[in-house]
């Protein structure tokens, strides 16, 4: 069984900072913006697109998307911080994306889907490598932090 201290462990180089800042800025913003511009960002548009339950689905999501950016930002618990974000993107590439492709073609699903995609590839990096040794994580995880929690 994998411990929780090996989740949290990297051999990443300092560079993936800016994997991390990339990703976890983008989930950030967007999620205070669904709470910033519900009609167009929030609820508003989870109604458009059929999600059930918008107005509790938004929510939740923005607040993972903020406490999961956060978190990716800082460099804490990166491995399981990037499973929802996994999640939200490949949702969003389904609902959203995959039907332009049907209706307006490769080169039009392609354009709007840049940054789902770049961020779905993101957080599989972060998911893969870990969050590098600038991060919360790593100093979690040597050994004179353990001997302080004991």
């Amino acid at each position: 069984m994998i411990s929780f201290n090996r989740l949290r462990q990297t051999n990443a180089p300092a560079s993936i900072l800016l994997i991390r800042l990339m990703v976890g800025l983008v989930f950030l913003s967007e999620g205070i913006q669904k709470f910033l511009y519900p009609d167009v960002r929030g609820v508003g548009r989870f109604l458009k697109i059929g999600i059930p339950e918008p107005e509790f689905t938004a929510n939740f999501v923005a607040c993972c998307e903020i406490a999961c950016g956060l978190l990716i930002v800082i460099g804490l618990l990166t491995r399981f911080a990037v499973v929802p974000t996994i999640t939200i993107m490949l949702v969003a590439i389904a609902t959203t994306k995959l039907p332009m492709l049907g209706e307006e073609g490769f080169w039009e699903m392609a354009h709007a889907a840049r940054t789902d995609f770049s961020m779905l590839l993101g957080s599989l990096y972060l998911l893969i490598h870990g969050a590098g040794p600038i991060s919360i994580d790593v100093l979690r995880t040597r050994p004179d932090s353990a001997e302080r929690d004991a």
